[in-house]
């Protein structure tokens, strides 16, 4: 299936490993000149590299800053724009769903990982947005996750954020559609990539992990980057045009409301 995504500029923001670099790596295939981000150095290289050696350095744009700075996300999108002259996509693929177990949690441990979780992405999208709805298109995607959707062991500031998020998304495409301007989210269950939260649990408690997949995934198994990557490059392309203010789960099934 042609996507018709050939020269259109996308930024794939949390790039340098699992969703994000293999997302990133989808886009490139389908001929998208992509900007990667990353906040570490060495990985940030690691993934220009290995997509180099494939696609080549003329339309991939790595850029290491912390999109948690304002100031970061301005000076990143003047490089785009004083590159490419455009901004067609945005994935915004950020947070880390680190945080201390139960209920007793410190102010700061709130105040983190919303931070992480939700404020960046909504800085992200509010900076990119005004180009968008100027040039009258464009799509955003959320990466949220089941967490937002159902109650997990997940910690719990991460859960709310990650529900806030799709809850933003669903309105914000409300507000974007009279601009031809298209928001969804996707909700990823258990993705097993290197260096992700799973390979540690894996090392940690690897028979337990296993037992959860199986009795909780009706796939029993693990997703991968590249499955979520497909869908994220899906609806950010003209094929689903009619959909926004959608969450497509993407999980082996583990979600249990409709």
């Amino acid at each position: 299936m042609d996507l018709h995504l050939e020269g259109k500029v996308v930024l794939v923001a949390g790039s340098s490993r699992g969703i994000g670099l293999a997302t990133a790596r989808a886009f490139l295939a389908e001929g998208c000149r992509t900007v990667i981000t990353g906040r570490d150095t060495l990985a940030l290289d690691t993934a220009r590299s290995a997509l180099e050696s494939v696609f080549g350095s003329e339309r991939l744009m790595p850029y290491e800053g912390d999109l948690r700075d304002p100031e970061i996300i301005d000076a990143l999108l003047r490089s785009i724009d004083e590159r490419w002259g455009r901004l067609d996509c945005v994935v915004a693929n950020v947070g880390t769903g680190r945080g201390p177990a139960g209920w007793d949690l410190q102010e700061s441990d709130w105040h983190r990982i919303i931070e992480e979780n939700l404020a960046c992405t909504y800085r992200l999208v509010q900076k990119v947005l005004p180009a968008m709805t100027r040039s009258r298109q464009g799509s955003i995607v959320l990466v949220a996750s089941i967490v937002g959707l159902e109650s997990t062991p997940a910690p719990l500031p991460y859960s709310a954020a990650k529900a806030a998020l799709v809850s933003y998304g669903k309105n914000l495409a409300r507000q974007t559609g009279s601009f031809n301007v298209r928001v969804n989210s996707v909700a990823p269950g258990n993705v097993l990539f290197p260096g992700g939260s799973w390979e540690r649990q894996l090392a940690e408690r690897r028979d337990e992990v296993l037992h959860q997949i199986e009795s909780d995934v009706p796939l029993r198994r693990f997703g991968q980057p590249e499955e979520i990557a497909d869908l994220i490059v899906f609806l950010s392309s003209d094929r689903a045009a009619f959909i926004t203010g959608s969450c497509v789960v993407a999980d082996g099934g583990q979600t249990r409301s409709v």
